[in-house]
C-alpha cells in the first residue's frame, strides 16, 4: 500500500513583539480574519517546564499570547507573542531556518500599497517570474519586510504556471 499520510499545510507560526499590532498588520495587509485565541493577552501567562520542552524554548521563556489568524485561502497564520531571555532578531533570507512564506495575489500593485499603509517595507517593485516552471504574461512576484522584521512574498500569477500543467510534477523539465 502506497498511502501518504500527508494532507497539506495546516499553518505557519510566527512570534512576534506585539500580536495586537500584529494581527492589525495582517488584517490591513490581507484582509486577514482572527479565528481564535488559544491564550488570550489579558489572560494568564502560559510558562513552565511543559511548554520550554514541547516548544523546545529557552528555560524561563513566557508565552504571553497565541492567536490563529486566517487568510482568504491557504494555510491558517499562528502569532505567538513570547517573552524570554535569549531572543533573536528575525532571521533573514541568507540564514538557515524559516526565511519567508508567499502570499498569492491577484493585484500585486494594490497588494503592495496595502502591505506599505500596514507598516511593511517592500524590497523592491513587483519583478517578472522568470524561473522556466513559473513563467507567463504577468506574473510577478516580490518581496518585503513587516514591522516586526520577518519577510513575506507577494506573488501574483494570472498566466498558468508551467510547472503545474504537468501531472508528474517530480519529473517536470523546462
Amino acid at each position: 500500500m502506497n498511502h501518504n499520510p500527508v494532507r497539506g499545510m495546516d499553518h505557519i507560526g510566527i512570534t512576534v513583539a506585539d500580536i495586537d499590532a500584529a494581527t492589525r498588520f495582517f488584517i490591513d495587509a490581507f484582509g486577514a480574519k482572527v479565528l481564535y485565541d488559544s491564550l488570550p493577552l489579558e489572560g494568564e501567562d502560559n510558562k513552565g517546564e511543559h511548554n520550554d520542552r514541547v516548544l523546545h524554548l529557552v528555560p524561563g521563556t513566557v508565552v504571553k499570547a497565541v492567536r490563529m489568524l486566517q487568510l482568504q485561502h491557504g494555510p491558517g497564520v499562528e502569532l505567538f507573542q513570547m517573552e524570554g531571555p535569549q531572543q533573536r532578531e528575525p532571521v533573514r533570507p541568507c540564514d538557515y531556518g524559516l526565511q519567508h512564506f508567499a502570499v498569492q495575489v491577484n493585484d500585486i500593485d494594490e497588494a503592495v500599497k496595502r502591505f506599505e499603509r500596514a507598516g511593511g517595507k517592500m524590497f523592491t517593485a513587483p519583478q517578472p517570474l522568470t524561473f522556466p516552471a513559473e513563467k507567463g504574461e504577468g506574473n510577478c512576484f516580490c518581496y518585503g519586510q513587516t514591522p516586526w522584521g520577518s519577510v513575506i512574498e507577494l506573488i501574483s500569477t494570472p498566466s498558468p504556471l508551467p510547472y503545474r500543467q504537468h501531472s508528474d510534477l517530480e519529473r517536470w523539465k523546462p
